[in-house]
Order: structure tokens, then C-alpha cells, then sequence
């Protein structure tokens, strides 16, 4: 508590002093240009404001953003393949008509335990029938009651970002096997 106290007031103090220049404004304004002042890209100045990009776009974050154009979701009947050993199953069939609300959870038309065979769907894994205290309920935990927060649908588009990621399953699997011995 102190420690975060004295950091506050030293960084508050440290604002304090700084020197705060009106736009166009410089603390070099009357000094003439140097080598070193004009070959430094130009820094901006305190208190100027600065235009940052987003994956949002250039939408002010005080403005609605323009809605995004649906995309048609990749669907698979085979179950779309894992990255990682414990990643949650991707979704591999549109979910826009699907609702979850605090009232039903329309997955559990086709995952639920007494209805996934019928309806030739996986079922719901039976860690979302335990607790956090670790009970076993007759019913979904509220923690895994909400699908999409875990599970995804895909799309078949451009990423946003560069993606490097490589699964480091065969690392794993190589050590799992060098301590059990299986």
C-alpha cells in the first residue's frame, strides 16, 4: 500500500513538472535547428493529440462504428481440427439463430446428453456439468452454460492480423511420454 502510494505521488509530482506547450508550440522554438533537432523524426509534443490506428478502424471511440459486413461461416461436417490439445472445439455450422440467454441455451437442443445421438451432434463434455468447487451437477455449471465465450464458430476470410502461431503438441506428447513412459 505505501509502495503504490509513493509511486502515485512521485508520478503525479513527475506529471506536474513537465512542461506542457500550447499545438505548434516547442521548448526549441527559439533556439535555431541543429543537425541532431532536424535529422530526429518528430516527436509529438505533451498534450498534442496523436491519431492511433485500431483493428476498429479510424472510428472515434466516442462514435458508433460502422457495422461490420457478416461473413459466411465455414461449416464442417467432420468438426473442424484442434491447434491445441486442450483447445475448445471450434463451432463448424452457423450459430446466428442459436440464443443463449439466462432463460434457455438453444446448443442444448442438439448437445444436451439426452438429445446428441438423435441429433447426431457431440455431446456436451462432462466437464461442464462440474463446479468450481468441483460438484457434479445434474445440470450445466453456469460457468460453462454460455457456449460462444469458449467455443467458436469460423469463417472463411483474411486474418486481421499476421498469426505465427505454431501447436507445440509433438513437444508436449514427447514429454508426457519421457515421464509415464506410454
Amino acid at each position: 500500500m505505501k509502495r503504490t502510494l509513493l509511486v502515485t505521488i512521485v508520478g503525479t509530482f513527475m506529471l506536474a513538472q513537465a512542461p506542457v506547450f500550447a499545438e505548434g508550440e516547442s521548448s526549441e522554438a527559439s533556439a535555431a535547428p541543429t543537425e541532431e533537432t532536424t535529422s530526429k523524426p518528430e516527436e509529438p509534443a505533451i498534450g498534442k493529440a496523436v491519431e492511433v490506428a485500431s483493428l476498429r478502424g479510424k472510428n472515434a471511440l466516442d462514435k458508433e462504428a460502422k457495422a461490420i459486413e457478416k461473413k459466411k461461416q465455414f461449416k464442417s461436417g467432420d468438426g473442424i481440427e484442434r491447434n491445441w490439445e486442450l483447445q475448445p472445439p471450434s463451432i463448424p455450422h452457423d450459430i446466428s439463430k442459436e440464443r443463449i440467454t439466462l432463460k434457455g441455451n438453444s446448443c442444448m437442443k442438439c448437445h444436451s446428453v439426452a438429445n446428441h445421438e438423435k441429433e447426431k451432434a457431440p455431446s456436451v463434455s462432462k466437464t461442464h456439468f462440474v463446479t468450481r468447487d468441483m460438484k457434479v451437477l445434474d445440470k450445466l455449471s453456469s460457468r460453462r452454460y454460455f457456449c460462444n465465450q469458449c467455443h467458436t464458430p469460423q469463417a472463411d476470410i483474411d486474418p486481421l492480423v499476421d498469426n505465427s502461431f505454431e501447436a507445440n503438441s509433438i513437444k508436449l506428447n514427447n514429454l508426457l511420454l519421457d515421464k509415464t513412459g506410454k
